[in-house]
C-alpha cells in the first residue's frame, strides 16, 4: 500500500490551528481513514467506548498531487496518536516559516513509509513529513499503528456508514458559547446531563442532582426534518410541565447523557464551527451533535469539510 501528498496551506491552516486542536481534546488515539476522495479522522468507532467523532474532508481541501493504492480497493486506516501528529505538523509549519522562499521551495509532503528504528530488528510503519528548504530538508517520522487488515476496513467503513444516519429532527444552536458558558459552570455539580429536543424547536439541558436543580433553555430554534407547530396553550406553562406534554405527544425525546462527553463534545468549537445542530437518534440511540462550516465570507455550506459527535445514551429516557 502507498501514499503521497502535498499538504497545500488551507489544509496546513485547518489541521494545524481548527481540527487536530479540537480532535486532541476528543482523545488521545484516533484512526485515520484514507480512500480515494476523502481523509477521515476517527475517534471510537471501532470500540464503541466513549463519544464517537467524526471529521472527514475532502482531498481537495487538504492535499495536492493526492496519491494513494492498496489491495484494499484503494482504502487505508491506521491508529496514530493526535498530539504527535499536531506536533509534526505545527513543527513543519514553523521549519518553512523559517527557511522561507516561495511556495514551490518548502512545500511540506506527507507519505507512508516502513522504517527500521534504532535498537529494532523489524522495520515499523510511520507517517512521515518531509519539509524541503531553500538547501535542505527536514523529516519527521510520526509512528502509527501497523495499518488496518481488510476485515478491520470493512469494519470500520461499516461504523462510519452507520455512524452518518441523521436523527429525524435537528434543532440549530447559532451561539455555541452560550451553551458551552451554561456547560463550563455546571460540569462540577453533577455527572448526569439531561437533554430534550423537540420539533418545535426547543432545547432543554438540565443538571439534578438530590440538592440542585440547573437547566438551560434555547426555544424557537431552526429546525432540520421533522417539525412540528407549539400547541398555544402550552406557551404559559414551565419549561418542564411544556417538555413532558411534548413528550406525550410524540413532538419530542428526551436522553440522559454524561456530562463530561457533553463538555468534550463542545471543545469541537476549537474547530471553529460556524453553528451545530443537536438531535436524538430513533429509539434515543444516540445524542447528535453536527457542526457546520460555512464558505468563508458567505452563509454557503462548505462541503469539503464536516464533523460531527455521537454521545452514547446513559438512559433512553422517553420517545
Amino acid at each position: 500500500m502507498k501514499f503521497k501528498a502535498f499538504l497545500i496551506e488551507n489544509g496546513v491552516n485547518l489541521l494545524e490551528r481548527r481540527f487536530l486542536p479540537a480532535l486532541e481534546k476528543m482523545g488521545k488515539i484516533c484512526h485515520i481513514f484514507l480512500t480515494r476522495d476523502h481523509a477521515i479522522f476517527l475517534h471510537n468507532l471501532l470500540n464503541g467506548d466513549g463519544i464517537q467523532c467524526i471529521a472527514q474532508f475532502r482531498k481537495e481541501a487538504l492535499f495536492d498531487d493526492y496519491r494513494i493504492s492498496s489491495q484494499n480497493e484503494d482504502r487505508i486506516a491506521f491508529a496514530i496518536d493526535v498530539s504527535l501528529l499536531q506536533r509534526a505538523v505545527r513543527s513543519s509549519v514553523s521549519i518553512c516559516s523559517e527557511f522561507g522562499g516561495g511556495p514551490a521551495e518548502n512545500r511540506l509532503q506527507i507519505k507512508l513509509v516502513k522504517k527500521l528504528p534504532p535498537n529494532c530488528t523489524q522495520p515499523m510503519p510511520f507517517l512521515t513529513f518531509e519539509t524541503k528548504g531553500y538547501k535542505s530538508a527536514v523529516i519527521q517520522d510520526v509512528p502509527i499503528s501497523k495499518p488496518l487488515s481488510r476485515a478491520q476496513v470493512l469494519e470500520l467503513q461499516t461504523a462510519l456508514d452507520l455512524a452518518q444516519d441523521l436523527p429525524p429532527t435537528l434543532v440549530q444552536v447559532p451561539e455555541l458559547n452560550q451553551l458551552q458558558s451554561f456547560i463550563d459552570r455546571m460540569k462540577h455539580i453533577g455527572e448526569l446531563l439531561n437533554v430534550f429536543i423537540s420539533k418545535y424547536g426547543d432545547l432543554h439541558v438540565q443538571i439534578s442532582t438530590t440538592l440542585i436543580t440547573l437547566g438551560a433553555e434555547f426555544q424557537k430554534l431552526l429546525v432540520i426534518g421533522d417539525r412540528a407547530q407549539s400547541p398555544p396553550e402550552d406557551h404559559n406553562l414551565s419549561a418542564r410541565t411544556r417538555s413532558e406534554r411534548a413528550v406525550l405527544r410524540g413532538d419530542a425525546q428526551s436522553v440522559q447523557v454524561s456530562v463530561k462527553h457533553f463538555w468534550k463534545s463542545l471543545q469541537c468549537h476549537l474547530a471553529k464551527p460556524d453553528c451545530a445542530f443537536y438531535g436524538i437518534a430513533p429509539q434515543g440511540a444516540c445524542l447528535t451533535v453536527i457542526f457546520q462550516f460555512f464558505i468563508p465570507g458567505t452563509h454557503q455550506i462548505d462541503k469539503s469539510i464536516s464533523l460531527h459527535c455521537r454521545l452514547p445514551v446513559l438512559d433512553p429516557g422517553s420517545n
